[in-house]
Order: C-alpha cells, then structure tokens, then sequence
C-alpha cells in the first residue's frame, strides 16, 4: 500500500498521468496554449489532492452552480480518491503557486460518477461533485452554461487548464488556454474510428502542436455557437498530446444535460 501511494505521489511530482496507465488512451497545461488573464475563465477548476499531506493538481473541472461542479468520471479513479474529504477545487485560480487574493479553496463533499463509466472505452466519462460550502459568485468565479440536450457544437471552442505543457512534462503553474475548432464526428473516425462514441467530440488543428496533455483530464471545452458560452466537451483521451492529425476527445456534455440536472441537485 506505501508503494503505490510512493508511486502516485512521484507521478503527481513529476507531472506525468496520475493514475496507473491501464487505459487505453490518455492525454497524458495545454500545450500550445497561451497564458490566460484573470477573470477570464471564472468558470474553470483546479481539482486537487491532500491525501499525501500537501495539495497538487491532478485534473480540471467546470463551475456548475453553487454547490456543483463538472469533471471527467476518470479523475475520481483511485484509492486516495475515494474519500471526498481528500479532494478540493480552487475557483479563481490563475497562477497555481501564487495567492493572488482571487482563489475560492472549498472541500468535496460528495462526487458522482456516471453509473455507466468505462475506463478502458472512456464512455460516459462525466462525474459532478458538491462541495461544502457554495462558491462566491463575483468576477473572477462564474458558472457555465450547459447546452441545450443533444445539441452539436460547431466552430471555434476554447479549452483552458493546468496541465503539462509537454508529454512527460510538469503541470503548467498559470491558467492556459487554447483556441481549438470543433471537427465533424465523420473527420475524427479518420483517425480514431469506432472508438469515438456518439457521447464523444473532437477538437484539434491539423498540424498539431495545441491542446490538452497531462492533469488536463476534465478540464472545460467552452463554444459559443448559440449566442452564448457553454460548456461543450470535457477532457477526456487521445493518442498522446496535440500531435499532428490527431484531435483530443471530448466527452460531450450535450449527451449529458438531462444527467448533470438531476444528479447535481
């Protein structure tokens, strides 16, 4: 049981995935990103771990409401995970190792996994979790939108997050961003096939060199084709980081309005 804590915690350290490889893709900040400002994404998390007597981040999540955010159902994988107690989010957060006077530290106390999460498919990859006091709305921590049931992004999205800026590289300290256009599921299948499930989108540039990598896992893909920002996909998987003709994966949140609704209650 020491060693595998010993073997999370240097993985963690060392920027690399935070749990043992056993699936089958993983996106192992946002490479190509640019820094963000503050405030411009007040709806972005920083999910973080206790367990091991100080805080690291090991994956993204979305503001839902008060009492509610959005991650991918991979990031509650794990032995040290199971208890909420050992888990918080930062809200507000820009640059992870400086306290800029923004930051909202709250305590999980409940996380739900979709009842039909596959670790090995990635399907259903959406968890929500409540924490134990209600964030303070202001300029600098916001919720998402979600959108409408079964609607399809199209167009320019942007996807924000700490995670490595390289493979096997170290988390990101600021707030990265990255400006992605969504692909057609018949452009994605080119590359990854029947693996990509209809509950899943694709985003990327042909060439590569941007998007999610490492402790980017669900971290919020935000689009605005219907007027207004909402959340769109969360990070889920790929055939390594940004490379070229190869767009990350996204569980895609308009499969799951109904779900986040009347779970996050």
């Amino acid at each position: 049981m020491r060693l595998v804590a010993f073997c999370l915690l240097l993985a963690a350290v060392q920027g690399l995935p935070r749990f043992k490889p056993r699936y089958r893709h993983r996106h192992v900040g946002v490479i190509g990103g640019d820094e963000a400002s503050a405030g411009e994404f007040p709806y972005t998390l920083s999910l973080q771990d206790t367990a091991f007597g100080f805080r690291f981040h090991f994956c993204g999540a979305s503001i839902y409401d008060e009492n509610w955010g959005i991650s991918a159902a991979q990031c509650f994988q794990g032995e040290d995970v199971l208890d909420p107690s050992n888990l918080l989010v930062v809200a507000g957060e820009l640059k992870r190792n400086v306290t800029e006077g923004h930051e909202q530290s709250i305590q999980l106390s409940q996380f739900i996994q979709h009842e039909d999460f596959n670790g090995f498919t990635m399907s259903n990859d959406i968890a929500v979790f409540r924490v134990t006091k209600p964030f303070v709305f202001n300029e600098y921590v916001q919720p998402i939108d979600l959108p409408p049931e079964t609607h399809t992004a199209t167009g320019d999205c942007v996807v924000s997050g700490w995670g490595t800026t390289e493979e096997g590289g170290v988390a990101s300290q600021f707030l990265l961003k990255a400006t992605l256009p969504i692909l057609t599921d018949k452009q994605c299948r080119v590359t990854y096939g029947d693996a990509l499930e209809e509950s899943m989108i694709c985003a990327g540039v042909p060439d590569g060199g941007k998007g999610p990598c490492t402790a980017d896992m669900g971290s919020p893909l935000v689009c605005s084709d219907t007027g207004g920002s909402y959340l769109a996909g969360i990070v889920s998987w790929s055939h390594g980081c940004a490379h070229a003709n190869t767009p990350g994966v996204y569980c895609e949140v308009s499969y799951y309005t109904d779900w986040i609704k009347s779970h996050a209650v």
